[in-house]
């Protein structure tokens, strides 16, 4: 047996050892590594298991990870397993975790049917290191039955986290009606729930305000086919005092179960697929522009142009077919 056979074979009895070194084989540059991740990644995909992806997404100083640490907690309690891909800003001097999420999720950290994996942003558009979707199958071939994306923050770049989860989670702080107008459009039209947190103490008031604006926007958005009726909805939490987090999950399996039966989860799923597989090829071809020899080709074209002896045009398409071999 093969030292990636081994890996995969440790991933798929739950191994949360060989989880962390796959997912650093995922993770990694080196060419090596890539080829050892993509053969493990091969080999499980053989497995049916799926979990519930969750991605979510939030303002800063709302509270991501306390919920994380609350809602994950709960969900343990009730057997489940529970994998955390918690995506930290990088540090633009190592490239490494900033903030470290395991030292925010003390309790969730140490228990057992828990897993947490911090991983670098990197400075990746959408909120979400480059292999978190890698992850993500890694985690589901691992047997968890719940998977929550904890993206850096929110805003128009971080809605790719929707393109690998089954529910996309919009966690938001008791606001005023200027905060309402700050969120963006497009990711409230991609969120299947809005949760209020904070909704405790002095703030419970404006989190019954802001509940009730962010419900009635809601219902001004138009409706779409992969929700059932009162979909999308906002609904307020206390991950502090722990309230309201098993009414959210009773909400996210009621919907989950309904797309199941109504044949959009597996939709979903497939269109995701085509959404990576095109994302794959285009970085694949990014990266073939930082050969030397393209950045050679490169060079000769641009001063072509620069002199004038051929259009820009002209230029991309000859460098495009030397790369492509057209």
């Amino acid at each position: 047996m093969t030292d990636t056979q081994e890996l995969a074979r440790k991933v798929r009895d739950g191994d949360r050892r060989a989880l962390a070194r796959a997912i650093t084989l995922v993770e990694s540059g080196r060419a090596d590594h890539r080829a050892a991740a993509l053969d493990v990644l091969e080999q499980l995909n053989t497995t049916d298991r799926q979990a519930i992806r969750i991605g979510l997404s939030g303002t800063p100083g709302v509270g991501k990870s306390t919920f994380i640490e609350a809602f994950g907690m709960m969900l343990t309690r009730q057997g489940l397993r529970v994998a955390v891909l918690a995506v930290d800003p990088s540090s633009t001097r190592s490239g490494g975790s900033i903030l470290g999420d395991k030292t925010r999720m003390e309790m969730l950290s140490r228990e057992p049917n828990a897993f947490i994996r911090p991983s670098p942003s990197q400075s990746h558009l959408g909120g979400v290191a480059r292999r978190t979707r890698e992850a993500v199958r890694l985690c589901e071939a691992a047997g968890f039955d719940v998977v929550l994306i904890e993206t850096v923050g929110v805003g128009q770049s971080e809605t790719v986290v929707a393109e690998m989860s089954d529910l996309f989670i919009l966690l938001l702080a008791p606001a005023g009606g200027d905060e309402l107008q700050g969120v963006k459009r497009g990711i409230m039209e991609m969120a299947d729930m809005i949760l209020i947190n904070k909704a405790d103490g002095d703030l419970k008031a404006a989190a019954t305000r802001t509940c009730s604006d962010y419900s009635g926007a809601l219902r001004l958005l138009r409706k779409r086919p992969q929700d059932p009726e009162g979909f999308p909805k906002a609904m307020m939490v206390s991950a502090l005092q722990e309230e309201g987090l098993q009414a959210a999950w009773d909400e996210m399996t009621a919907l989950t179960e309904w797309r199941r039966a109504e044949g959009h989860f597996d939709a979903r799923r497939a269109a995701q697929a085509r959404y990576w597989f095109n994302e794959e090829v285009k970085r694949g071809l990014l990266a073939k522009l930082e050969t030397p020899s393209a950045k050679e080709a490169m060079a000769r074209a641009a001063e072509a142009v620069a002199a004038g002896e051929v259009t820009p045009t002209v230029a991309a398409r000859d460098v495009l077919d030397s790369l492509t071999g057209d």
